[in-house]
């Protein structure tokens, strides 16, 4: 079979398909990964379950699953319960321009964690280089803040790594299959909060 670079129709998506699987079977693999969801999962609830909130951040298609994330806990992923407080800090157009504009695209978040993170929040960072400016500087604000940070990324795990409280790396140095494993940790965290707090107390 031809590599993804070479292969067309039925056989790329066959390779595609064969990359995904690798990636997640090492996952599955990966205790440490394994270990770190459970750990966010839990820093999460925790984190929700006193009152405070879970903020998101993330460029590109990294936005586009920080506003998925949120959407999960402020709608619902499979069980019926109150709404859970969850942010993407990357869909209000007006404040990123604005801020990119007048400080920088490297302040985008930091602004905003400024602005509304409060001591016991927790910021998820998602970054499939974990190299990203921008989410960098917000994770070091948000460390000074009393905020814990979690980092979502790939491979090593880049400058990332250095900045949060944990960091889950999918296995892989390709950003299609990064943000691949990236989905299926963000739906583990979703179904694991949910179901924790739904036997739980009642916020």
């Amino acid at each position: 079979m031809g590599t993804a670079a070479t292969a067309t129709g039925e056989a790329l998506v066959q390779e595609i398909l064969g990359t995904n699987i690798r990636v997640h079977e090492a996952m599955r693999g990966d205790a440490t990964l394994i270990a770190g969801i459970a750990r966010a999962a839990k820093t999460i609830r925790e984190a929700l379950e006193r009152g405070n909130r879970l903020l998101i951040i993330g460029n590109g298609g990294s936005a586009a699953d920080a506003q998925h994330l949120a959407a999960e806990f402020v709608g619902r992923y499979r069980i019926e319960r109150r709404a859970l407080p969850a942010m993407a800090l990357n869909v209000n157009t007006s404040s990123l321009t604005a801020i990119g504009n007048d400080y920088g695209f490297e302040d985008v978040f930091t602004r905003q964690v400024e602005a509304f993170a409060q001591a016991g929040d927790v910021l998820l960072c998602i970054s499939t280089s974990g190299n990203s400016p921008n989410i960098l500087r917000a994770a070091l604000l948000a460390g000074g803040l009393h905020v814990k940070t979690i980092g979502l990324t790939g491979a090593e795990g880049g400058k990332l790594t250095k900045c949060v409280d944990l960091c889950l790396c999918v296995p892989s140095g390709e950003t299609p299959r990064i943000q691949e494993g990236h989905t299926f940790i963000i739906h583990a965290l979703a179904e694991m909060v949910e179901a924790e707090i739904a036997l739980g107390p009642e916020l």
